[in-house]
C-alpha cells in the first residue's frame, strides 16, 4: 500500500515539474505567489489561513489544468481571476493582520502581491478569450457561436408587416327587467 501512495505522490511531483517548465513566466510567478499563502498558513490556523489555502490550491489547481493543456472559458481571463485572487488574498490577510505573527504577515503579503502581479502582468500580455473573433490578434473561442434557429430568420427583418385587427369587445348589456347590481345577490339571501 505505500508503494502506491509514494508512486502517486511521484507521479504528483512528475506532473508539478512538467507543468513548472511549460508555464510562463507570469504563471510562474502566480504559482510562487500561491506556495507563498499556503506557506504562510502554518502557524496559528483560523478561518483566514483556510481561506487562504483554498485560494492557493484553486490558482495552483488553474495553472496546473493549463501547463496540461486543458480548454475551458474564464469570464475575464487567467489574468484577471489571478489578480482578484491577489486582491482576495490581500483582503483576508488585513481581515487576520492582528491574529498572525509578523512572518507569517510578511510571507502572505508578499504572497498577495505576487499574485496580484503576476495576474496583472498575464492579463497585460494575454487579453481575456470572450473577445470577438474578428479582434486583431485575438484568439478565436473555444465553443463558436450557434447559427439561428431557422434558416431564413435573418432575411424575414425586412418584411412588411401588418397589424393585428383589434379584439372583438362587446361591452355587457342587461336583459330586459334585469338589474345590474355590484354584490352578493340578494334573491338569494332573501330565500334562505
Amino acid at each position: 500500500m505505500r508503494a502506491g501512495g509514494r508512486s502517486m505522490m511521484a507521479e504528483l511531483a512528475r506532473r508539478a515539474f512538467r507543468a513548472a517548465r511549460v508555464l510562463n513566466l507570469e504563471q510562474r510567478g502566480a504559482a510562487a505567489g500561491a506556495l507563498l499563502l499556503i506557506l504562510s498558513a502554518f502557524g496559528s490556523f483560523s478561518f483566514v489561513e483556510a481561506g487562504l489555502v483554498l485560494l492557493a490550491v484553486g490558482v495552483l489547481a488553474l495553472l496546473m489544468a493549463r501547463a496540461e493543456g486543458m480548454r475551458f472559458h474564464l469570464p475575464f481571463g487567467d489574468g484577471s481571476v489571478i489578480a482578484g485572487a491577489g486582491i482576495w488574498a490581500g483582503a483576508l490577510i488585513v481581515a487576520g493582520l492582528l491574529d498572525r505573527g509578523v512572518g507569517q504577515n510578511v510571507f502572505a503579503i508578499a504572497g498577495a502581491a505576487l499574485l496580484f502581479l503576476s495576474g496583472a502582468r498575464e492579463r497585460a500580455k494575454r487579453p481575456p478569450d470572450d473577445v470577438p473573433e474578428d479582434a486583431p490578434g485575438s484568439t478565436p473561442p473555444i465553443r463558436r457561436r450557434r447559427p439561428p434557429r431557422r434558416p431564413g430568420a435573418a432575411a424575414d427583418v425586412d418584411a412588411t408587416t401588418e397589424p393585428l385587427p383589434p379584439p372583438e369587445f362587446k361591452p355587457y348589456e342587461p336583459a330586459p327587467g334585469e338589474q345590474l347590481h355590484l354584490g352578493p345577490d340578494d334573491r338569494e339571501d332573501a330565500q334562505a
